[in-house]
């Protein structure tokens, strides 16, 4: 399984962490998701900059966070998100996050994929957390559905609708936090298993459990930062 990994953490508090995933490359990492204050803050900041060249540098795509409330925010709001983000970052793509799983918000998503589309992301992701309407995983709306976000407990029970079985696993994802070390592993056994190609585990939970280095990449070599 390949890496979308969700790095909320500043580059400036946790350089390490930021430099152990551009080590890990394209091979390892398919995308991670660029969040600089639940979306691309109010102005650019240098640091994030750096850090999302530093990835291209290493191959990695960067796709900008944008919050859609469950299809609450205008479509204006959303918008001006992305195009700051590929306007300040150089985005490759977007996740669209809180989506909402319900068929009747599909007319409004397909307008936010358009509009992505237009502003030259190349990928557009749909942040659900749960299995949604089969309708959103129809072919020219998102490139990767993140149909699981939540702790170890409820992921070692989850059973994926029967429909997710007509889509190849790049298709989907899945963000298990609060994982065990012993059970890291196993993350990775049940995505194949529920035909996942995408994913990310993480020992942290709590407020924010995307602030740290997922399970399967290496830290970065001490003094690997300060030698660039």
């Amino acid at each position: 399984m390949r890496l979308l990994v969700p790095l909320y953490v500043h580059p400036a508090v946790e350089p390490e962490i930021w430099q152990a995933v551009a080590a890990a490359g394209p091979d390892r990492i398919g995308a991670v998701v660029l969040n600089v204050a639940d979306g691309p803050g109010p102005a650019p900041d240098h640091a994030f900059a750096a850090a999302a060249d530093k990835l291209h540098r290493s191959g990695i795509q960067v796709l900008g966070y944008a919050d859609t409330a469950y299809g609450r925010r205008p479509h204006a709001e959303v918008t001006t998100d992305l195009l700051h983000h590929r306007e300040w970052y150089g985005v490759d793509g977007v996740y669209f996050d809180q989506v909402s799983a319900h068929p009747d918000a599909l007319p409004h998503y397909r307008r936010l994929a358009t509009a992505a589309r237009a502003a030259g992301c190349g990928t557009v992701v749909l942040g659900h957390g749960s299995h949604p309407d089969p309708e959103y995983a129809d072919v020219g709306l998102a490139d990767c559905l993140v149909t699981f976000e939540g702790d170890w407990k409820d992921y070692q029970e989850l059973e994926p609708p029967p429909w997710t079985k007509r889509h190849p696993p790049a298709r989907f994802c899945h963000l298990v936090y609060g994982v065990p070390v012993a059970a890291a592993d196993m993350v990775g056994h049940l995505a194949a298993v529920r035909g996942v190609g995408l994913g990310c585990a993480v020992p942290a939970d709590g407020a924010n459990p995307w602030g740290g280095l997922p399970f399967g990449l290496p830290p970065a070599p001490r003094g690997a930062e300060s030698a660039r």
